[in-house]
């Protein structure tokens, strides 16, 4: 191997590498990882310009029955309807790789959406993961919450209740109402993290 073909094997590994979307360790208080990616609806949209609007970003696996328990229950959708309604912006995010459990097309996750009474305002499919990776989602359901700076204010579990039992929801708190509430008060969120909990998510291997 000649040295110019090293050096040109060498550029674009340092391309590629750079123009890789890198695993990242989201923080309370630090802004949030950006992306920009295609909704289910063909509309591109990107974190940078959704600055200036408060954000919840979940993620989700319709066959998860951990995430089946609020939505059957309609749990998800009062609370997205709650948030929405305060004018927040709520993206639902799917990085169940092809062939794995949750895996949807466009189509899908739109009919399923309107089967259910979602009112998410965007749908993304990241089946690369690469998403997903980014902010070290690990289960469905899986929330963050951004406010308009940008910063994570909340990151984790829906509520206290790690159970895919419907039952489980009596008197359950949820924690990103409690920390949207803070938030539209203009206190501090107390609650910045907890650990999330349901099925893993399905990345490609």
């Amino acid at each position: 191997m000649t040295v110019r073909t090293l050096k040109t094997l060498y550029i674009f590994v340092v391309f590629v590498f750079f123009s890789m979307p890198l695993s990242a360790n989201p923080v309370p208080g630090k802004p949030a990882p950006k992306f920009t990616s295609i909704t289910t609806s063909g509309e591109t949209i990107s974190l940078a310009a959704l600055k200036g609007e408060t954000i919840v970003l979940e993620w989700t696996n319709h066959e998860c029955p951990y995430v089946r328990k609020h939505y059957s229950s309609g749990n998800m959708q009062r609370t997205q309807r709650t948030l929405t309604e305060e004018g927040v912006i709520w993206v639902s995010i799917i990085s169940s790789a092809p062939e794995l459990q949750g895996y949807v097309s466009a189509e899908e996750a739109n009919t399923l959406s309107a089967s259910r009474g979602s009112y998410t305002t965007y749908t993304i499919l990241d089946s690369d993961g690469s998403i997903g990776r980014l902010y070290g989602a690990k289960t469905t359901p899986q929330m963050f919450l951004i406010n308009k700076s940008g910063n994570i204010d909340y990151m984790g579990a829906i509520d206290d209740r790690p159970s895919s039992r419907a039952e489980s929801l009596v008197g359950a708190t949820n924690y990103l109402l409690k920390a949207w509430e803070e938030l539209r008060l203009g206190q501090g969120v107390t609650l910045k993290s907890t650990k999330p909990y349901g099925c893993s998510v399905k990345y490609a291997e």
